[in-house]
């Protein structure tokens, strides 16, 4: 945990927030071992960085005095559309990439995606709130990625996906596409990236049909929390 974060819910007053959730008080003290008067690195979801220096510390909770006084990091200008991870690699995937800066997601359902993956109990708010949370106190950031679902592929490419490509260049990572992966990247981009077994003929012809580039990272098959890391390195 590189930042305590705080949401609104913690403020006791304008300059004072009390941390409750035992998991975060466990690390605060086994692995901060932090004791009243040290400084640590703070912020508030949705809003600024800063310092924090611990008041108090008891099993009902640690009370911080707060200074926020800077912007946290600028995010990646990208709207992910990922093919639903299995449940496992979907919480690594979160947090793996709100760590990055990605801000706009969309989890996508392919036909090489199991439908039962749908009713995984780490799709429930709770569970994705948890996960990017992890991800933002990883990267000490505090704006929190906009998560979107789209159960059913047909309808979301032909209703949907053309209005938001307005002004950006559209991508679709592919195993088997003639271009490589372009670098360093300045203007904002839509990401597709497939399942495990990639993207099926006909949802690559959709995709290409609304202007996207195909494109690839080299001969190696790449597991998707990998992928999604290495294109998104390559690419900003």
């Amino acid at each position: 945990m590189n930042l305590i974060l705080f949401d609104d819910n913690d403020r006791l007053d304008a300059q004072r927030m009390h941390l409750r959730d035992p998991v975060r008080l466990r690390h605060l003290r086994e692995i901060h071992r932090a004791v009243p008067g040290d400084e640590l690195s703070v912020g508030l979801v949705g809003g600024a960085l800063g310092r924090g220096r611990l008041q108090s510390l008891d099993d009902t909770g640690a009370v911080f005095t707060v200074t926020l006084d800077r912007e946290p990091p600028a995010s990646l200008p990208v709207h992910l559309l990922l093919a639903l991870p299995r449940p496992r690699m979907l919480a690594r995937t979160l947090e793996h990439v709100t760590a990055l800066g990605v801000k706009q997601l969309t989890l996508l359902h392919t036909r090489r995606v199991e439908k039962s993956y749908w009713q995984s109990p780490e799709l429930t708010p709770e569970k994705i709130r948890h996960h990017l949370i992890l991800g933002l106190e990883q990267a000490r950031d505090t704006h929190l990625p906009c998560v979107t679902f789209e159960p059913r592929f047909k309808p979301f490419i032909e209703d949907r996906l053309p209005a938001q490509l307005s002004g950006r260049r559209a991508l679709i990572a592919h195993p088997g596409m003639t271009t490589t992966c372009p670098r360093g990247l300045n203007e904002p981009v839509t990401l597709a990236i497939g399942p495990e077994g990639g993207f099926v003929p006909y949802e690559v012809e959709r995709f290409e049909a609304l202007g996207f580039e195909g494109v690839h990272l080299g001969e190696r098959i790449l597991r998707v929390e990998t992928a999604v890391t290495a294109l998104l390195a390559r690419l900003f």
